[in-house]
């Protein structure tokens, strides 16, 4: 029984590990520069503003309450991309992202800010 507890024990911390190391490496995207996109994005990105892009995918259970909130942001008029990474994988390789939802804060070319997880209404509209 004891064993099984141990077994338990090392799933859990292996588990909750791994994804603080996947938020320590997307945090070293900050301030990276984005290069070569193409479409929307791409020329949202040369206007030079500040903007979102919103990396999702549809069977991910945190993006299905994420999704909503980007939604009502663009709404409102904010400048949001959303990229789903089942069509559109090249693209999250160049930002660096490695699971979703992710939402990267951009100026210009350049990565101001890189959220990993689902994030609350009020915390992604302080980036605008």
């Amino acid at each position: 029984m004891l064993f099984l507890v141990y077994i338990l024990l090392g799933i859990f911390i292996a588990f909750m590990g791994m994804q603080y190391l996947m938020i320590l490496r997307s945090k070293k995207n900050k301030g990276k520069r984005v290069e070569q996109v193409s479409g929307k994005l791409g020329k949202m990105m040369l206007r030079g503003q500040k903007a979102m892009v919103y990396f999702y995918s549809p069977t991910c259970r945190a993006c299905k309450v994420q999704t909503p909130i980007i939604d009502r942001l663009i709404s409102d008029g904010h400048e949001i991309q959303k990229v789903d990474i089942s069509r559109d994988i090249s693209t999250a390789r160049k930002f660096g992202v490695m699971a979703t939802p992710t939402t990267v804060v951009l100026e210009g070319d350049k990565i101001v800010e890189f959220l990993v997880g689902a994030k609350t209404e009020e915390k992604l509209r302080r980036y605008f």
